[in-house]
Order: C-alpha cells, then structure tokens, then sequence
C-alpha cells in the first residue's frame, strides 16, 4: 500500500534516528494490520518514521525507529536481545548513494513495497523521493520486518531488518 503521508517532512537527518522497544503506540499517519499465521502485526508509519506492535501468544513486542526528541539511543548497528518468550534481532545501515542512483533505488523499493500484500510505504510531500516504507512475513515460525527510511538531499538511505521468534528451548538430559 503507497499513501502520502499528510505531513511535513520533519525526519531530515539519518543521525537522528533513534530506536526503542517498549515504547506504547505513538500517533500514526498511516497503518497496516496483517494477521500472519497467528501473529497480529501492525505496520506504523509516523511523521517522524515508523513502529511495528506485534502480538503473538508469547506475548507483545513494540519496536520504534524515529526522531524523537529527547531520546538518547541512537539508531545502533544491530542489537540482539530476548524480549519475554522472545529473540529480537535489530541490524540497520545507512546506504550514501548519488542522486541519480539515489531516485532509481527509491522507484524500486517504493514499488517492492506498495504492490506486497505486507507492505506500507509513505512519500513526505514536496520530494517523491522522501519516504518511508516497510514489508513484513512470517517464515519459519519468526516475524520478520525490513524498513527503508529515505533522506534524499543528503544521498541517505537507512535499511533496517528485524527478526522476532520464540526463544528455542534446549531440554537438559536429567541425571542417569
């Protein structure tokens, strides 16, 4: 799904990004709901870039990348964690490109995006090219979400893949 997001375009800078899990839902400009084999996922697009809230029967999950103002975790390169029942893996990167390699990788991934059943991408007015997009599955058992946050007057663009899944559970042979 493709909307334009009914919004400046404050999100100006890849450095401001910040990352949180926890964080109760924040005003949304636009949403997607999936049910995914039994996990409830809803994809978030804010002014200041996105959230996902999932819900499984382990439990709940909510994971924000944005510029918040006053939030002091900077957008970190990977981050892996267990969340209740959970695995939470985080990995993101900051792609610089020129600004014609720039619009061609913006066009394919706003069209990857807004024709996936999983998928929510918001353009900011004024820049076809600023945008937010986000595609979600479930495979083998783990909710999987990729997003792309686009800075086009700096050549940015940060990708991130994150990756949730029931913690396996090693069974310890008892005494003999």
């Amino acid at each position: 799904m493709l909307t334009t997001l009914n919004t400046s375009y404050t999100d100006t800078r890849a450095a401001d990004l910040a990352w949180t899990l926890g964080r109760e839902p924040l005003p949304a400009l636009a949403t997607l709901d999936l049910e995914l084999s039994g996990a409830i996922l809803q994809l978030r697009l804010l002014g200041a870039s996105h959230q996902v809230l999932l819900e499984e029967e382990q439990g709940s999950c909510s994971e924000t990348v944005a510029c918040i103002p006053g939030s002091s975790t900077p957008l970190p390169l990977g981050v892996a964690k267990r969340v209740g029942d959970w695995e939470y893996e985080f990995a993101a990167r900051v792609e610089v490109l020129t600004p014609g390699s720039f619009a061609g990788r913006a066009q394919e991934l706003l069209a990857l995006v807004s024709d996936h059943p999983h998928g929510l991408a918001g353009v900011f007015p004024g820049s076809p090219h600023a945008f937010t997009a986000m595609l979600a599955q479930r495979q083998e058992g783990q909710v999987h979400w990729r997003t792309w946050h686009a800075y086009p007057q700096d050549g940015q663009l940060v990708a991130t893949r994150t990756r949730v899944g029931a913690r396996v559970r090693v069974e310890r042979p008892g005494p003999m």
